[in-house]
């Protein structure tokens, strides 16, 4: 069995880029099996803060802490999937199985978790298919699908659902569902606050790079407690 990586402690993130200040003082606890959102306005330090927890960006102030493996090792046990993902230009069922290679999964063992990963989001009837021609909705499921065969412990999501139809962004939010029912804590950014609704258990309130306000989901979308939670949710202008 792989060690645990979870829970994560953030601890005073701070990140700075040409001059700016874009995170400051950001700490929080990712507990294993749950969901977290982060929400916010465009320009809140979301996406950012998913990076240096997925660690593709390194932090100027404070340290985003693993239990058990550290660093590289630790980042063996997640993944994370853009808004706008990138796959290659080979078939659907290639782009999973060479996730699988580089991940050092055995040769005779990659083609059954191919196809598991393709049954499980709904792609295998396009398993033989190549990804460039594939939809919107259709490359992000391969996106998740590509993650989920690489069994990670935490799958880290920037907005997976932002620029898809109504009826992809249902397949995809049915397909990080089944994710998490499958025992893979989940760490996303939304805008939208139907699907915060639908798939939340905690959700963390970004605005200017600082983290305002955080809480349950059910309680926080009731009564978010800051101004600037309140504004948002009414649909003012921060």
């Amino acid at each position: 069995m792989s060690p645990a990586i979870l829970p994560l402690k953030v601890e005073g993130l701070g990140f700075r880029a040409g001059g700016q200040v874009l995170l400051r003082g950001i700490s929080f606890e990712v507990p294993p099996g749950r969901r977290l959102v982060l929400m916010g306005p465009n320009g809140a330090g979301k996406s950012l803060t998913l990076r240096l927890c997925h660690g593709l960006e390194r932090p100027s102030e404070g340290r985003v802490a693993w239990q058990g493996p550290r660093g590289a090792e630790a980042r063996l046990h997640q993944a994370m999937v853009f808004q706008r993902p990138i796959l290659l230009r080979r078939s659907a069922a290639a782009n999973i199985a060479y996730a699988l290679d580089v991940r050092g999964v055995n040769g005779t063992e990659r083609p059954r978790r191919v196809k598991l990963a393709l049954d499980q989001i709904g792609l295998a009837a396009l398993a033989d298919r190549p990804a460039r021609v594939l939809s919107g909705g259709e490359r992000q499921l391969l996106a998740l699908a590509r993650a989920a065969a690489l069994k990670p412990e935490v799958l880290f999501l920037d907005e997976p659902t932002a620029s898809l139809a109504p009826a992809a962004a249902k397949r995809v939010e049915a397909a990080i569902a089944d994710i998490h029912a499958a025992g893979t804590t989940i760490v996303m950014t939304t805008h939208d606050l139907g699907q915060a609704r639908r798939l939340a258990d905690d959700i963390l309130f970004l605005h200017e790079g600082r983290l305002v306000e955080r809480g349950a989901a059910l309680t926080f979308l009731a009564a978010p407690k800051s101004p600037e939670a309140q504004a948002y949710m009414n649909g003012d202008l921060l």
